[in-house]
């Protein structure tokens, strides 16, 4: 049987991912508890949303792997995903919205894959310092996560790339790369040869937040397809945020972020947030927490005012609508008595091919 996703705009589902296992270095796999601890549900809450907490898949913890140098720890990286992607799934089926406390960039995958088991187009903007386009022949580190975005287009380790059936998991066409500040000579080359949409951090600056995140959702066809948003904290400036392994050089500062986070978290097609590359063991005094804290909830207040605003421009339209009814009637009363088959079937007509996001999202598989 079909399952129909409705849309539930106040509620989120918290879905933790305990994991390093992609990273450089361990201490990740203890971002999702921090960030609980430094109050996430209750400031969520206090915007007016219903949170529901999910809790963690397993622990994967980084290891050196010297076994294996060009992709690190890749099977401990796909028992992660493996068992992220079926809660991903669920929240999604709830019709909240799923926000993943990810340790590292990873987690992306499994949440794609578990928003294809419902929606067939997927678009995702990745912002992070880094384009991650490396594969195990490429990168200098083995450091899967400098792999995450090449998985997604499916390049690089067969392990990762078959972790989903059909890949890719998303179009060349539909990644924006958003706030970009180093990136290795192979990853330039692929940028230099494909559709992925790049915008680098002084690009961003150069152009504004605001307009550079408002060309990347047109780019990828953001109102078309339903959109992931991932968030690595590293795209931040190091002057403004280090709790991470590799604090952002050339990156966006915290209010450029801050924007461009709020604009994308208002896409009314937003359908998973990930919040990835937080590292616990590097913010001793918790402030990190704090700022990551602070940009979730900026961003996820400004989805709730917009969907209020449409809610509100929707019920006055309506209102419109319905006084200037009987007006509409008396005037055209004799010709539609003549001609209300036709009417009715022209109004159906008009009704199936709006534009824009239904409120009821149509699967992309059945049970």
């Amino acid at each position: 049987m079909a399952v129909r996703i409705v849309r539930q705009p106040k509620n989120i589902v918290l879905v933790g991912a305990p994991t390093s296992a992609a990273a450089l270095a361990p201490g990740h796999e203890k971002a999702p508890q921090a960030l609980r601890a430094a109050g996430l549900a209750e400031r969520l809450q206090s915007i007016g949303y219903t949170v529901t907490d999910g809790g963690d898949d397993p622990v994967e913890v980084y290891k050196p792997d010297e076994e294996n140098p060009r992709a690190r720890n890749l099977a401990r990286v796909v028992k992660s995903l493996e068992a992220l992607k079926p809660r991903v799934e669920a929240a999604v089926k709830t019709g909240g919205l799923p926000l993943i406390l990810s340790g590292d960039c990873s987690s992306a995958l499994a949440v794609v894959a578990g928003v294809h088991r419902y929606y067939r187009g997927v678009s995702i903007v990745y912002m992070d310092s880094d384009a991650d386009l490396n594969v195990p022949a490429t990168s200098p580190s083995g450091c899967v996560d400098g792999m995450v975005v090449a998985h997604l287009t499916g390049r690089g380790a067969a392990e990762m790339i078959r972790f989903w059936p059909e890949p890719p998991l998303v179009r060349d066409p539909d990644v924006a790369l958003f706030g970009v500040g180093r990136q290795d000579s192979p990853e330039a080359d692929v940028l230099s040869s494909t559709a992925i949409r790049c915008f680098r951090a002084a690009d961003i600056r150069k152009m504004g937040a605001l307009a550079a995140a408002e060309m990347a959702v047109e780019r990828i066809h953001g109102g078309r397809n339903e959109l992931v948003l991932h968030l690595d904290v590293d795209v931040i400036s190091r002057e403004d945020f280090s709790a991470t392994d590799l604090p952002g050089d050339n990156a966006l500062r915290l209010d450029e972020v801050r924007q461009a986070l709020e604009l994308f978290a208002k896409q009314l097609r937003l359908v998973a947030l990930i919040v990835a590359g937080y590292n616990p063991e590097k913010d001793a005094d918790g402030s990190g927490a704090k700022i990551i804290v602070d940009l979730i909830a900026s961003a996820l207040a400004a989805r709730l005012e917009a969907q209020e605003k449409e809610k509100a421009s929707a019920a006055a339209a309506v209102a419109e609508k319905t006084e200037s009814a009987p007006a509409d009637a008396e005037s055209v009363q004799a010709p539609l008595e003549k001609t209300s088959d036709a009417s009715e079937t022209n109004g159906a007509k008009s009704d199936t091919s709006q534009d824009g996001p239904p409120e009821h999202a149509t699967p992309a598989s059945s049970e």
